[in-house]
């Protein structure tokens, strides 16, 4: 299936009935005892339209799971886990269905103390992109009281798709926003390269602070004090549909996958100030103008790949700081949402060394996810089970 201008192809996959079944996994034998697997982390376990895995940033060993509707479930890390408990409830409050609805999840770093969570999700009349804090009193808890709802941040969206979502705390204790440029096809109105606009960016906010109302801006942040316009929130910009955004919890890198229009998905290196290029370029390639275009000042991608094979759609995921899978370590893993392909990408600074196809699901891996121990788990969408990476 060949699909153009709705790249993350959520809106139009979602709703197509997929043959799924987790033991349907193709292996790629990596060497002599070393093919990794893929199996059922949690087997009691089933969620409905899961985009987000979190681990709790506490000691209690608890995972968080978002479905697209608006519900958070929590659960123990155990593979003999037999039930998920609702954490919070904000079905009422979401516009969800096709890339729209509860999209991300973040704890504050000091959670364990003051139990706040924040969120990423969209609402309607106008369609806008929200971004909350919520409070679980007690911390500890597995019920937050989903009337603590504080809103810090809230920008319109002009089109269903090409939300982005992702939230993530840095080492920093900065919140980081993955914000998609708004939708349609094309980046009609520029939103990407407008720094008077939140869309097409990586906003940075610090959550701890009230000069912006419920938020602060970082006194760092790259546009701080411009005499322009620009958003002070901007970290990054000249992104397409940021589907996913995480920190190496073992060096300063920080990744962002961003889904292509129709030609290039590509995996970028993100740097304050910098931009990324849509939609002067998709990837590496030109894309407005085709040809000789300016690439002056942009970041190139470190890794693009085409639309073979029936990759159409990047989720981007976590570099592997675990222990069970030695010959991963160090080494980003990413998959396809719609081919249900992973990989595993091995950078020398910016330079590929090696990008590994792992595996080959038959299903939809619409989120990637990180336990505290630094093991790797992955959504099949269409199933609603939770898959975690190891070997045989």
């Amino acid at each position: 299936m060949k699909i153009t201008h709705i790249s993350f192809v959520l809106a139009i996959l979602f709703t197509v009935g997929c043959s799924s079944s987790d033991k349907e996994v193709t292996e790629v034998d990596n060497g002599p005892d070393n093919t990794i697997t893929a199996t059922d982390a949690f087997p009691a376990l089933t969620f409905t339209s899961p985009v987000e895995i979190k681990p709790a940033v506490d000691s209690s060993n608890r995972m968080f799971v978002v479905e697209q509707s608006g519900i958070i479930k929590v659960f123990d890390n155990s593979s003999t886990v037999s039930s998920a408990s609702t954490f919070l409830d904000i079905k009422s409050k979401v516009n969800s269905g096709g890339e729209l609805g509860l999209l991300g999840l973040a704890f504050h770093p000091n959670f364990k103390t003051n139990g706040y969570f924040y969120v990423n999700y969209t609402r309607s009349n106008p369609l806008q992109t929200v971004i909350a804090r919520y409070k679980a009193n007690p911390a500890t808890g597995n019920v937050a009281d989903a009337s603590s709802e504080t809103i810090l941040l809230t920008y319109n969206q002009p089109y269903t798709n090409h939300k982005g979502g992702s939230l993530q705390f840095g080492k920093d204790g900065y919140l980081y926003i993955a914000a998609g440029d708004g939708g349609s096809a094309g980046d009609p109105a520029n939103n990407a390269q407008n720094k008077k606009s939140f869309l097409g960016k990586i906003l940075r906010i610090d959550v701890n602070a009230t000069t912006k109302g419920n938020y602060g801006i970082p006194a760092d942040n790259p546009f701080v004090g411009n005499t322009d316009g620009s958003y002070e929130e901007i970290y990054a910009f000249g992104l397409r549909n940021p589907w996913k955004i995480s920190f190496d919890t073992g060096s300063d890198r920080f990744f962002a996958a961003d889904v292509g229009q129709s030609v290039k998905e590509e995996i970028n290196l993100i740097a304050k100030g910098g931009n990324f290029g849509w939609k002067i370029k998709e990837g590496k390639n030109c894309y407005s103008p085709s040809s000789n275009c300016d690439a002056t000042g942009l970041i190139e991608p470190v890794l693009d790949y085409g639309r073979a094979d029936g990759d159409v759609s990047i989720t981007g995921g976590y570099v592997y700081r675990g222990s069970a899978i030695a010959g991963l370590a160090g080494k980003y893993i990413y998959g396809d949402y719609a081919s249900g392909r992973i990989w595993s990408l091995e950078l020398d600074g910016n330079t590929v060394k090696a990008n590994t196809l792992l595996m080959k699901i038959s299903g939809t891996i619409s989120t990637f996810g990180q336990d505290s121990k630094g093991e790797v788990y992955f959504a099949n969408f269409a199933s609603g089970k939770i898959m975690k990476l190891g070997v045989n």
